[in-house]
């Protein structure tokens, strides 16, 4: 036994130690997301971290980043909720360095099928054409000869579905983006937002998805097509949707009311 005058020290010292193990210990409450990187034919670099940093922001999402998806295992995904795709091929063709073996696929797609949830922002679903499951997963994605765009400018995102728990209660909002025309979207998807293609802007004339939702199997799958950059990201609608997207993506749930980062809360269903 220590000595009686030492006591006070070692007591300090013990709560120390036990603060510290719970600052790095995540909140048993937060929404576990894999975020997939490493690669992407956009600045990854920049836009993996702020993302990150948008989900953190107020403890509601804790967030791993993994920047070699092709090693993913069934063990691997186990601990996470859902899973957030800001890598792809694109332009590098399918078979390129990084493709993903037969056993990474199958583990990949039974994640969410068996309940987990998948969210693609912007490009990160541009990967796989030879892959239809994947493309159905991924809900929008790049179809060569067929998607284009425009150079990124101000336009409107118009709420379509108010009464859909990721957008329900939000305001259309204004960013300052690259908008795709006539992406390869899956039938029978519920467009969330779209926003209209002007061909001043070398648009399609008509509204366009930037947001859509949909089941897979037991789980949930949201893509955002918005955050062409880091800056982009920025915009208080764009993190009102990524956020409220990856909870329910993870949990079939709106995302709960009070968050000092979500201006347009919504009501628990």
């Amino acid at each position: 036994m220590p000595p009686i005058h030492s006591l006070p020290i070692l007591l300090c010292l013990l709560a120390s130690l036990a603060a510290n193990a719970h600052a790095d210990t995540p909140d048993s409450d937060s929404i576990r997301v894999l975020l997939i990187s490493g690669r992407n034919n956009h600045d990854w670099k920049t836009t993996t971290p702020k993302l990150k940093t948008l989900l953190e922001a107020d403890g509601q999402f804790d967030v791993t980043i993994e920047e070699q998806p092709q090693r993913l295992t069934g063990d691997r995904l186990q601990p996470y909720q859902v899973i957030l795709s800001n890598w792809n091929t694109f332009g590098r063709g399918d078979r390129a360095t990084g493709d993903w073996p037969p056993q990474t696929r199958k583990a990949y797609l039974d994640f969410v099928r068996n309940g987990g949830g998948h969210v693609v922002v912007h490009a990160g679903s541009s990967s796989f054409a030879d892959w239809p499951e994947y493309q159905k997963l991924t809900l929008a994605t790049w179809q060569a000869g067929q998607t284009g765009h425009g150079p990124p400018h101000e336009f409107v995102v118009r709420i379509d579905a108010s009464d859909h728990p990721i957008t329900a209660g939000m305001d259309d909002f204004s960013i300052h983006d690259e908008l795709w025309h006539r992406s390869g979207i899956q039938d029978g998807v519920t467009v969330l937002a779209s926003a209209y293609s002007d061909p001043r802007n070398r648009g399609s004339g008509e509204f366009e998805p930037v947001a859509l939702a949909d089941a897979f199997g037991s789980g949930h799958s949201f893509t955002l097509l918005l955050g062409h950059a880091a800056k982009q990201m920025d915009t208080p609608g764009f993190g009102t949707l990524l956020r409220r997207g990856t909870y329910w993506a993870a949990t079939g749930k709106a995302m709960p009311t009070g968050s000092p980062n979500d201006p347009s809360p919504t009501p628990q269903p």
